[in-house]
This record gives C-alpha cells, structure tokens and sequence, in this order.
C-alpha cells in the first residue's frame, strides 16, 4: 500500500471510488505477491485483479462457508492460510476479475 493511498484512506472527506462497469467495480486494480523461501528452494504465487473490494466479500463468504460446514484444519484463532489448504481456497475464489498466478 503506498502513502499516498494511505493518505486518501485518513482523509474524512474522501470520495469513495467511482464505478467504471455495471457490477459496480471501481478502476482501481491490486496485485498481492508472495514469495516463499526455504533452504534453496523459492515459490512464487501472486493474485491481482479489478477493484481489490469486488474479492474482499467472497473471500470472507468462501471461508465462512467453509467453517460453517466443518473444513477448518484445527481449532483456535489463526489465518485463513492455516485455516484451509491455500491453493483450494484461492481456486474456489476464481472469477473473471480475479486472476491467479500459482505455479
């Protein structure tokens, strides 16, 4: 997240985005990468897409989905990538303004 974003975010009287399409998405785009390091080996995964609050809902419905029907792994507090196999959960967030990138 840059400052500049931030900043907007802290502003009282920001605008909210402005629709571009007919689901309501902003023109804002995201790119989330994570790059995983152990020993030699390195993996790279990365999902970017339109307006970063068209996922935000099915990702949390997608996991409420899932611990309501009982495909938690484990008990107590901890994150989504603990919580479910991570490549699954992604897929099952497929849409057309998310793309995934996992190798």
């Amino acid at each position: 997240m840059t400052a500049v974003a931030v900043k907007d975010l802290l502003e009282p009287d920001a605008p909210p985005p402005v629709a571009v399409d007919e689901n309501g998405r902003s023109a804002q785009t995201f790119l989330v990468e994570v790059v995983v390091r152990s020993g030699g080996n390195k993996r790279r995964a990365s999902a970017g897409g339109q307006d970063i609050y068209a996922i935000s809902a099915p990702l949390v419905v997608e996991a409420v989905r899932r611990v309501v029907n009982g495909l938690v792994h484990g008990t107590g507090v901890f994150t989504a990538g603990e919580a479910f196999d991570a490549r699954d959960f992604l897929e099952s967030l497929r849409q057309e303004h998310l793309a995934l990138d996992m190798p």
